[in-house]
């Protein structure tokens, strides 16, 4: 987590956030390519890609009507669009479709660690070869990070792994992060050693959670990031008072459904940051809007 006080306004009191039009056409690109291999292979193709996506914004829309406040006119939703098809277009620069057959697209996995923590989350798309190798494919609609950036977008994608890892007992092979804002991949092969200090950190951030619930010190963490925030209104850091706590805090486990603590990383549509799993330190912000990642 950048913020632990956002984690808090998110999770523990739960406060509505505005739409955000970069989230909602990162969930409307993720929804047409799981659709697009619904498709024949022959049929995988830009044209088709592109004659998905109006469907898919009415099936959004009639999801969630409030989206259809994001825009001033026809022109500005037009403009929108078009960067949608943009982003579809790059996407067939960077693979052929025809030539894939994933084995899962949204995927829902779920793993205990032997500090019983829950794991839970969603796959975008999970490749496996004729050999058994798997690979974890992420969409995402924003720009490639920096290099010295990219290990904080590799958390999620090794989070991924290592739950693969301990359901089926195999390391994946590839962990695919496909940036379809500039149109650049990101690639790493984790090893088993990787997935043992995913493990180690995902259980230090855990319990920065439960010390955080337990004091009720969620203090926030400026930063960069703040500058897409829609609670600066209640945040210290620009002068403003956090609501008070709830009367009772939800217990961790509570919040996923499960009679375990409970960390998720949820479908990744490409909104606001995720502040699903929070960090006892400071990490660098990564370029691009946060709407994007």
């Amino acid at each position: 987590m950048t913020c632990p006080l956002l984690y808090r306004f998110r999770v523990v009191d739960r406060l509505p956030e505005p739409p955000s039009a970069a989230a909602a056409r990162g969930t409307l690109v993720h929804a047409v390519l799981e659709r697009l291999f619904d498709e024949p292979a022959a049929g995988r193709t830009p044209e088709t890609a592109r004659a998905l996506l109006a469907p898919q914004w009415d099936r959004l829309l009639a999801e969630e009507p409030e989206l259809a406040g994001l825009f001033d006119d026809d022109k500005a939703r037009g403009v929108w669009l078009a960067e949608a098809r943009d982003m579809l277009d790059r996407y067939f620069a960077l693979e052929d479709p025809t030539r894939l057959e994933p084995r899962h697209r949204e995927h829902a996995v779920e793993a205990v660690l032997g500090s019983g923590l829950l794991l839970r989350g969603y796959i975008d798309r999970l490749d496996v070869a004729a050999g058994g190798e798997i690979r974890i494919v992420d969409y995402k609609t924003g720009t490639a990070p920096k290099e010295e950036y990219e290990a904080r977008a590799l958390f999620q994608m090794k989070f991924y792994a290592v739950v693969l890892w301990l359901t089926q007992g195999q390391v994946p092979a590839l962990l695919q992060l496909m940036y379809l804002g500039n149109g650049e991949i990101v690639r790493y092969a984790p090893d088993e050693s990787d997935l043992r200090a995913t493990v180690r950190k995902i259980d230090a951030l855990w319990r920065a959670i439960e010390r955080a619930r337990n004091t009720g010190d969620w203090r926030p963490r400026p930063s960069r990031l703040c500058a897409w925030c829609a609670h600066q209104a209640i945040c210290p850091a620009f002068g403003g008072t956090p609501p008070p706590l709830p009367q009772e805090v939800p217990e961790p486990a509570a919040l996923d459904e499960t009679e375990r603590p409970a960390v998720a990383v949820p479908p990744q549509p490409d909104g606001p940051p995720r502040e699903d799993v929070p960090a006892p330190t400071g990490v660098p912000p990564q370029p691009g809007s946060p709407d994007e990642v």
